[in-house]
């Protein structure tokens, strides 16, 4: 055999590898895995941060944009549950956002405490220099399926989710679920559960809703081998 002939079998070979790995799906496996790793990364650092900083973050997931970055507020942050803007009681930031806290200001007409501004920061815990430019997109063909934190009344699936971390050490109860393209087959899904004492993210195959509240049991999740 020539050398030319070698090259072309093994250029053959190649593609019919790329072709067998693309249909079996480990490509996709694999950005969900990366995406849920990047994210559980997140999580730490903003817990971190959270209890360095004796600031309130928050870690941002844009279903439209699919990506996230961390925000840090400008006064202490006690989150509201079921509130109507989906921002647990935070300024608005999206026009969604806004119309929704407007809506809700027109029911209950009455005085209402200021609300905390937040504002992006980066890996390294500064103020981003011009938005956007801290946003992590998740892999390639990797979507939110859908994300409830402990202020959310129902799980949302567009917009923006938030969770927030406070100093001392806490975050909420949230189960974040990712899945492979527009699919929303729970087999092509992942599930980021996070302990509210810890911080901790357990990731689970499939379709995971938000735990109930446990018992003081709970805080054994500090000893749990399969917590991250």
């Amino acid at each position: 055999m020539t050398l030319i002939e070698v090259l072309i079998v093994m250029a053959l070979i190649a593609l019919i590898l790329c072709a067998v790995v693309i249909g079996s799906g480990q490509m996709s496996s694999s950005r969900l895995r990366h995406s849920s790793t990047m994210l559980t990364g997140a999580i730490r650092v903003a817990f971190s941060r959270a209890s360095a900083s004796s600031k309130t973050i928050r870690l941002v997931m844009d279903f439209d944009d699919n990506a996230i970055w961390l925000e840090e507020g400008d006064q202490p942050h006690l989150v509201q549950p079921k509130d109507t803007s989906g921002t647990g009681g935070a300024a608005a930031a999206t026009v969604i956002e806004k119309q929704a806290l407007e809506d809700s200001s027109r029911i209950l007409k009455g005085p209402t405490a200021p609300r905390t501004a937040f504002r992006e920061i980066d890996a390294m815990g500064l103020v981003a220099s011009e938005p956007g430019k801290g946003h992590k997109p998740l892999e390639r063909g990797i979507k939110f399926r859908q994300v409830q934190t402990a202020h959310d009344y129902e799980p949302r699936k567009e917009g923006r989710a938030y969770l927030y971390f406070w100093p001392g050490g806490q975050t909420e109860r949230a189960a974040i679920q990712l899945k492979v393209g527009d699919n929303d087959e729970e087999a092509h899904a992942v599930t980021l559960v996070v302990a509210p004492l810890t911080g901790k993210v357990k990731i689970k195959d499939g379709a995971v809703d938000l735990p109930e509240p446990q018992d003081d049991k709970e805080a054994s999740d500090r000893e749990d081998p399969g917590a991250f």
